[in-house]
């Protein structure tokens, strides 16, 4: 599969590409003459990426939160979780395909786990209606917090979403009562809840399943309360660039901590989460467990004051 590379990234997509040009000599009968000309090309590609991924601007961690290669919920659910059990339906409507969620084995515990999937080529993309969620996709998600009570699970959700999807259809079905269910629910529960912004956090379409007793985020996701290019639309009629949206909105994992927006961030390997899958949710599991660990022995008032605490305590002096 071909890399994808943003446009900050450039220089490093003309030195990778010089890297293959030269490893193709080499193996073409030059055996050994180039190598040490690769391996220098490899180190100064590495140097570049590490220095970009140092010090990028909040459009840039936007782009980055959005690449296609970044480990999706179905990626999460294969690899951090055993015997994940897809559970359909909102018993209302239909199934909505842009949230899902089951019963699985954590490292050796029993939760619920949901998230969004936005897809990954046309047709899982088409299916995932691009990860906007439509109604009954929170009300399902409803429907797994009250089986994680039912059975004293604790839940673990994965947040990567534009917005919830905003069509006609969606507004019939009821979709700002269903968000408003599935958030009151979730801020009710009254079982341990972990959840991590994995990408883009879009809106009241990620808020539906991020109120957690905890809300991690990945170095590069961003959380805000709608993407930059409608706040740039909405608020400057577009008289000015998402960019500058993004960085008067403070949408970065580093914004958000400062505000106690979110309480961890989770470190990403050199390059993004798209540059080492399997690294970046070996680092998202390890976190989660800590926390689910942290609330272990919670009882459930307490569990549900320390959540409206949380929650409360957001835009305090």
């Amino acid at each position: 599969m071909a890399a994808h590379y943003l446009e900050f990234e450039r220089p490093i997509a003309d030195l990778e590409a010089k890297i293959e040009e030269l490893s193709k000599l080499s193996g073409g009968g030059a055996a050994g003459a180039l190598d040490g000309e690769i391996e220098a090309l490899r180190t100064r590609a590495a140097q570049l990426r590490r220095e970009a991924y140092a010090n990028l601007d909040a459009w840039q961690k936007t782009q980055v939160a959005r690449h296609p290669d970044r480990p999706h919920f179905v990626d999460y659910a294969a690899t951090l979780f055993e015997g994940f059990e897809e559970l359909r339906g909102d018993r209302s409507f239909g199934d909505d395909q842009a949230i899902l969620g089951g019963i699985a084995r954590f490292r050796g515990r029993a939760v619920v786990v949901m998230g969004h999937e936005k897809g990954r080529d046309t047709a899982t993309r088409i299916k995932h209606n691009f990860g906007y969620a439509r109604p009954e996709g929170y009300r399902k998600a409803v429907r797994l917090f009250e089986l994680a009570e039912q059975f004293r699970l604790p839940v673990i959700s994965f947040v990567d979403t534009p917005a919830a999807y905003p069509g006609i259809a969606s507004e019939e079905r009821g979709v700002a009562e269903a968000i408003a269910r599935s958030t009151e629910k979730a801020l009710m529960l009254a079982v341990p809840m972990v959840a991590v912004v994995t990408g883009e956090g879009g809106s009241g379409g990620a808020l539906g399943i991020a109120c957690g007793n905890r809300v991690l985020i990945l170095e590069h996701a961003i959380y805000s309360v709608i993407p930059p290019e409608g706040a740039n639309s909405i608020l400057w009629r577009g008289a000015r660039t998402p960019g500058e949206a993004a960085r008067a909105m403070k949408i970065t994992a580093k914004d958000l901590l400062g505000m106690k927006i979110v309480d961890a961030i989770i470190p990403e390997p050199a390059g993004g989460a798209h540059a080492d899958p399997e690294a970046a949710m070996a680092l998202v599991g390890d976190a989660v467990e800590a926390e689910l660990k942290a609330l272990d022995g919670l009882s459930v008032a307490e569990l549900k004051a320390r959540r409206a605490e949380r929650f409360y305590a957001i835009g305090r002096n």
